[in-house]
């Protein structure tokens, strides 16, 4: 029984969106278990798919808080 957690930072892929939208989400379990099938076999039934989603707040990187990570490299956006 696999279980597959995401971890993602909360903040839309599109302008004015504040998080990632549910058909994204359905697409990343859809995706995820569908690699676990193709991969190791293992079917959808017993796959478990988890996400997390982290306000950028909470998400550091290079030993700052990841606005601040991306504001010192020049870039406002996610990577």
């Amino acid at each position: 029984m696999p279980i597959v957690n995401i971890q993602i930072t909360r903040e839309g892929s599109t302008p004015g969106a504040f998080a990632a939208t549910a058909e994204e989400k359905a697409a990343l379990i859809k995706g995820v278990s569908q690699l676990l099938l193709d991969v190791l076999k293992k079917p959808l039934s017993s796959t478990f798919v988890v996400i997390d989603e982290v306000d950028t707040e909470n998400w550091g990187r290079g030993g700052l808080p990841v606005d601040q990570f991306r504001q010192q490299q020049g870039s406002g956006s996610p990577e």
